[in-house]
């Protein structure tokens, strides 16, 4: 979990084209978004209030930095929030663009429902994304999600507590 002053990392992996194309042209509706790069804004000035959120709030949040063993680089980011009309959290991974392809993102994954299933007591995980994404439904389901469901091309996925832990 890093400190407000390490959210630089953040900003820059927010920033970087190679690593949000995944998000480009999605069209989200925030005048920090650059829909023809997938970027998205960080300045300085909104990190207390995002950090106050995502760090200071838990159980409903949680968030944390990819960082590699052999030298502690920071690789990407992973985050949980409590869905607010169920029972399960709704998660996100950012890996780095130059990092992905190197099963980082496996480990930060298994690290991260640990921590769901564990210190959060989560019921189930969940995430959504376009259908076209074969890396990252790959990662997913190479964990254990299994697709609950397809519309308008985005994928909704789910695992829950029992699945992960292998418990029938």
């Amino acid at each position: 979990m890093p400190q407000i002053a390490e959210l630089w990392y953040r900003e820059k992996l927010l920033s970087d084209p190679d690593t949000m194309s995944y998000n480009k042209g999605y069209n989200l509706n925030s005048v920090t978004y650059h829909n023809d790069t997938g970027c998205i804004d960080f300045p300085e000035n909104q990190w207390q209030q995002w950090y106050d959120y995502f760090l200071m709030n838990s159980p409903q949040c949680y968030y944390a930095y990819i960082k590699r063993i052999e030298d502690g680089c920071f690789i990407g980011e992973v985050n949980l929030h409590k869905n607010n009309s169920g029972e399960w959290y709704d998660m996100g991974i950012v890996l780095e663009g130059q990092y992905r392809g190197q099963d980082f993102s496996v480990e930060a994954m298994r690290l991260l429902l640990n921590e769901a299933f564990g210190e959060f007591s989560a019921v189930a995980v969940r995430n959504d994304f376009e259908a076209t994404r074969e890396a990252a439904l790959k990662l997913h389901l190479s964990v254990g999600f299994e697709i609950v469901n397809e519309e308008n091309g985005i994928i909704f996925l789910e695992i829950t507590k029992e699945k992960y832990y292998g418990i029938n």
